[in-house]
């Protein structure tokens, strides 16, 4: 199941590159917005465009990863720019990031929702979801509305992902721009956290139907 119109541009699409990633996560939470997650399998590709983000500023920054130091399970987020840090959480859900600062200096995003775009059967399948035959959007966003279910939906897993090179098609893992055009941006509060958790770090395309959870009135372009 694809969007036909669109399917030859994201085939088209070109892997962001690195120096994109060596920013202040900020901007790069912002600038991924519209951007496609890709996902090589053997049966197809995945697809889906990244419609929500959430910045971490590092070692200042108490609700990131990074805030008590290098570890052996947060050392790529003090590694080169645009790799991925996959963590577990709550011994149930993989969540995926992308490293953010030069070498050596911690920071990165979190992505938080994904519209889908191609190889929607195997989202479904991946999520043990069975769709109807033409799906709305409530179904599809039950798919890849959240950083637990995108991950699911795309098999992503710390064994298999932490680690990889999202600027190389390479690899079966990416990040690619396909010329999507992002309108408005929504700003909020970030989710899920206990600490520093009214910075204005989270990052949604205002209007987008596919963001987890409610979705903030603030805005900021």
């Amino acid at each position: 199941m694809t969007h036909p119109n669109r399917s030859e541009e994201r085939r088209a699409a070109k892997p962001i590159v690195r120096g994109f990633y060596n920013r202040d996560p900020r901007i790069v939470a912002r600038e991924l917005l519209g951007k496609v997650l890709i996902r090589e399998e053997r049966e197809g590709r995945l697809a889906a465009r990244i419609v929500e983000t959430e910045a971490y500023l590092g070692t200042d920054d108490a609700a990131a990863h990074s805030a008590a130091g290098k570890t052996a399970r947060n050392a790529v987020l003090f590694g080169p720019p645009g790799f991925v840090y996959v963590y577990f959480i709550y011994g149930v859900h993989y969540c995926l990031n992308v490293s953010c600062l030069p070498d050596g200096t911690a920071g990165g995003v979190l992505i938080r929702a994904l519209e889908p775009l191609e190889g929607i059967a195997m989202m479904a399948r991946n999520r043990e979801i069975e769709l109807s035959e033409s799906p709305r959007v409530p179904e599809l966003r039950s798919l890849t509305s959240g950083p637990g279910r995108l991950a699911e939906a795309f098999g992503i897993t710390r064994p298999r992902d932490n680690g990889k090179d999202v600027t190389s098609k390479a690899g079966d893992l990416w990040i690619g721009d396909d010329g999507y055009a992002v309108g408005e941006i929504v700003t909020g509060p970030r989710v899920g956290i206990t600490k520093a958790m009214d910075h204005p770090l989270r990052f949604m395309i205002a209007g987008n139907t596919y963001v987890s959870g409610k979705r903030p009135a603030a805005s900021g372009r």
